[in-house]
């Protein structure tokens, strides 16, 4: 056992749907900065990582495709394998839920619990959202449509099995309440407790019979087990829980100290997976993390906007390390992140080689240039020296106050500032100066040993975020990566040793002239893919439809009266102000002008649509719809959409320039 014991983590496994982009790959860089820092601190790390394989979106998915659910998951696992790896996630298990271990330990899960009492056979009749997998009540969904997703739900009925939730329900929230470091951020905590837990939980769905890709209900096996139940239990399946008799390794591992979740699905989490381990009689984590989301531009990342940003197109053009420090440094710590390609090279030039890059080169170059390589200290110390071996020497404080708050963008801006004090202390001592006079040769010295010193402990602060740079940096100075705990001493490179006699170029600073047009080949390239696509789509549906362009049908609804549709007033609109409801990841509020006056109108478009996009733009309105509150917000209309095959939402807007308060007829 290590001096500091054990430290279980886990990421969500990814859902096998499609090939993650950069905003599904910066959780598993996230994770592995977390596991290499408390490897460091002295932890016995095990970090787990996967794939969650079934469930009705992939059957849905592998027939599109022609081909079968498992070649379908085998293909999409390996991809985020092969990614998982590219970005040097240094994980010590990659689950798949259609491991054999894992589908026979959930079938002995589902039965325990069925035979105490906690499942029961009853039947459902709800809206189900398929991408989400999940069933939702008429006063659960936002704008008629999922809560979670926004995308449309469908009428459902089928038998079931179901699990007692408010058995454990009041148990949950006291547990909450006495843990005040179970959820984080705090937000996500609230969100939790006023939205699912305090307004009463209802027995949750865990089978279902209207698909079979799944682990069957083995003494009913009609059934296959609720996508959910399957994935989550993975943290326990996979270190060797068995109701039946567990394995060492769950013995030792086993409360997870940390679950490293999207905060999409903090709920699963937060409410089910606690329950889950409550009726297995099983301690829970000690702390399920839900991080903010990595937005292109302020959007989500969505083939269709042409707007996806992939990791190894990144690694392509900016390597895997400067790939790692724009998404560990420009996430916050609770609000969503931005990413653009016009951000990522100006990061990269700023950070990487101003700061970083240029402080190694110039370091090795004097050394070689003024004392063939070696370095060494004399004692010919000045004030300047002390204030800059205090920053140094103070950093792995203020990383480890960071990094145990999970504030890891914090943490390596403190990294950061070491080396831009590095980078001030060579303008306050100016060596070039100083080897002007011979006199001065052992001052010379001594602020090369500083700077070699001081580089040394802030590369190996570095490794956690950084690995393959760190190794490098240590490399060129002719040292290794210092153990953690000496890392607030200063004083300890050995007297004598040669830096490396051609200092190697960390970053490069790049042009961003020469950058774009490979970005646009990128975005070309996936366009390209994206519209091959849905050209086949076309020609799938024109196979069904005498030939006619794509075509999407949906449930009629009832016939309505000329009568009943003048009663209906639509009219243009102008959007002159719009900000998201604080209250609701999916609404937007709007001000919408139309002729001369002015109506608030709450939308459920935050997905599609950021708040400066919508300002300006001429509107198609449902003027006279009866006001509601929506999210606690009075709406007093609605913004007509359309929507596609995909889900994907687009606001109604004339064809021609129309003035304000035009009527629609």
């Amino acid at each position: 056992m290590s001096k500091k014991g054990k430290f279980y983590m886990t990421t969500a496994i990814a859902y096998t749907s499609g090939k993650p982009h950069i905003g599904n790959t910066y959780e598993i860089i996230l994770a592995d900065a977390i596991a290499r820092y408390r490897r460091a601190e002295g932890y016995d790390v095990y970090f787990q990582t996967g794939t969650d394989e079934h469930g009705q979106k992939i059957q849905e998915k592998a027939e599109a495709a022609g081909i079968t659910p498992k070649e379908f998951v085998d293909q999409v696992s390996g991809e985020v394998k092969r990614i998982w790896d590219l970005v040097n996630a240094s994980y010590d298990n990659f689950i798949r839920t259609t491991d054999e271990d894992h589908e026979k330990c959930v079938k002995k899960i589902f039965k325990k619990l069925y035979d105490q009492g906690d499942i029961y056979k009853s039947s459902y009749e709800g809206l189900y959202c398929t991408p989400c997998e999940s069933f939702w009540t008429e006063s659960q969904l936002v704008d008629g449509k999922c809560p979670d997703c926004g995308r449309e739900v469908k009428p459902a009925k089928e038998e079931a099995y179901f699990f007692k939730m408010s058995k454990y329900a009041d148990r949950l929230i006291d547990y909450i309440n006495t843990h005040p470091d179970f959820i984080q951020p705090v937000s996500r905590k609230n969100e939790m407790m006023n939205n699912f837990l305090l307004p009463g939980l209802q027995d949750l769905c865990v089978s279902r019979t209207s698909f079979s890709w799944g682990i069957p209900v083995d003494f009913d096996p009609k059934h296959v087990v609720y996508v959910w139940l399957d994935a989550l239990t993975n943290y326990i399946t996979k270190i060797g829980y068995d109701p039946d008799g567990s394995s060492d390794l769950f013995k030792k591992n086993w409360p997870a100290d940390l679950h490293l979740i999207g905060k999409d699905i903090v709920r699963f989490h937060t409410i089910y997976w606690p329950i889950f381990l409550m009726a297995l009689d099983l301690p829970l984590p000690k702390q399920v993390f839900g991080h903010p989301w990595l937005l292109q531009g302020g959007e989500k990342m969505s083939k269709s906007k042409g707007n996806v940003i992939y990791a190894d197109d990144l690694v392509d053009l900016f390597g895997v390390d400067a790939t790692r420090y724009f998404v560990l440094h420009e996430m916050p710590f609770e609000n969503d992140g931005v990413i653009t390609w016009d951000l990522v090279i100006e990061r990269y030039n700023s950070d990487l080689a101003n700061i970083l890059g240029n402080l190694v080169n110039r370091t090795v170059s004097m050394s070689n240039k003024y004392f063939d390589g070696v370095v060494k200290s004399t004692g010919v110390t000045e004030d300047v020296d002390a204030d800059l071996k205090a920053v140094v020497t103070g950093t792995k404080a203020r990383t480890a106050e960071k990094m145990e708050k999970l504030r890891v963008a914090d943490a390596i801006t403190e990294v950061f500032a070491l080396f831009r004090r590095c980078n001030k202390y060579i303008d306050e001592t100016t060596p070039w100066v100083l080897a002007k006079d011979e006199a001065k040769k052992d001052r010379l010295s001594e602020v090369l040993y500083n700077l070699v010193e001081s580089i040394t402990i802030g590369a190996s602060l570095l490794h956690s975020f950084l690995p393959e740079t760190a190794e490098k940096i240590v490399a060129q100075l002719n040292t290794t990566l210092r153990d953690y705990d000496d890392l607030d001493q200063f004083g300890l490179y050995e007297n004598g040793n040669k830096v490396t006699e051609t200092p190697a170029i960390l970053f490069a600073r790049l042009d961003a002239k020469e950058v774009m047009p490979k970005i646009e080949e990128i975005k070309a390239a996936q366009k390209a893919e994206y519209e091959a696509e849905q050209k086949k789509l076309a020609g799938e549906n024109a196979d069904s439809s005498d030939g006619d362009e794509t075509v999407i049908d949906i449930e009629a609804k009832d016939e309505i009266t000329f009568d009943d549709f003048t009663k209906m007033q639509f009219q243009v609109g102008e959007i002159i102000a719009c900000e998201a409801v604080e209250k609701s990841k999916k609404l937007l509020c709007s001000q919408v002008k139309i002729g001369s006056q002015v109506k608030q109108i709450v939308s459920g478009i935050r997905k599609y649509y950021s708040p400066e996009e919508m300002v300006g733009k001429k509107v198609m309105v449902l003027v006279n719809l009866k006001p509601a509150k929506l999210a606690g917000v009075l709406s007093e209309g609605m913004l007509l959409c359309a929507e596609d095959e995909n889900g994907e939402l687009a606001l109604m807007t004339p064809e021609k320039s129309m003035p304000s308060g035009a009527e629609i007829c």
